[in-house]
């Protein structure tokens, strides 16, 4: 029998990004019959993936989150320290995330990229990349600097008519919701709802027993 798959999600308090990450566990279990999808979270949610791991014999663990950051590093390396369970790289940066905003980018004269703020260097420049994939000016929806409005401001004021915001976001959330606010044309649909990025999570799955299998031989 296969591992468990762990899918290990931020977490949010709104109630559609709450939905939008159980259907997106629901697709990966569905594509694959007979596979044990469970879902956990690492931060405002629970189960906590600290108490699904105390539990799990055999399993991986699949961050669904965009970047190794304080998330992956810490609360969820932490969960699996002297387990032994495998922990596969998070969703992006990857071209299946790069594809999927190009999709849904209407035609527009400007493009931000807009993220979840954060310190974190690693995070930072899996930003920078997924925005060079899609031709983006870069912005952050919290904390960090520049934000979205002040981008956006500032590529009408030099003379963009049409600009769109390709939000690099899982679900919809607090984040997200301000991204309609930022002066925009138009703004991506959370990334989740593409049908690819179920594809993705059972990518870094099988990936990591390939992985694990090769280590064992």
């Amino acid at each position: 029998m296969k591992p468990t798959l762990l899918a290990v999600a931020h977490g949010t308090r709104s109630a559609a990004g709450q939905r939008q990450i159980r259907d997106l566990v629901a697709t990966v279990a569905r594509r694959r019959p007979g596979l044990d999808v469970r879902l956990a979270y690492a931060d405002v949610q629970r189960p906590h993936v600290g108490e699904v791991v105390a539990g799990a014999r055999d399993a991986v663990v699949v961050p669904l989150l965009l970047s190794a950051g304080f998330h992956v590093r810490v609360d969820i390396a932490g969960a699996v320290a002297g387990t032994g369970i495998p922990v596969t790289a998070p969703l992006g940066p990857d071209d299946v995330l790069v594809e999927s905003l190009t999709r849904h980018l209407p035609a527009a004269d400007a493009v931000v990229l807009a993220a979840a703020g954060s310190a974190d260097p690693a995070w930072r420049r899996s930003v920078h990349r997924t925005a060079a994939g899609i031709g983006a000016h870069v912005a952050y929806a919290s904390g960090s600097d520049p934000r979205v409005a002040d981008v956006v401001a500032g590529l009408r004021e030099r003379g963009a008519r049409r600009i769109a915001i390709a939000a690099y976001l899982l679900a919809d959330g607090l984040f997200y919701r301000t991204l309609h606010r930022a002066g925009a044309d138009s703004v991506t649909p959370p990334l989740c709802l593409d049908p690819a990025v179920a594809g993705l999570v059972l990518r870094r799955y099988e990936a990591a027993i390939l992985t694990t299998a090769d280590r064992r031989l």
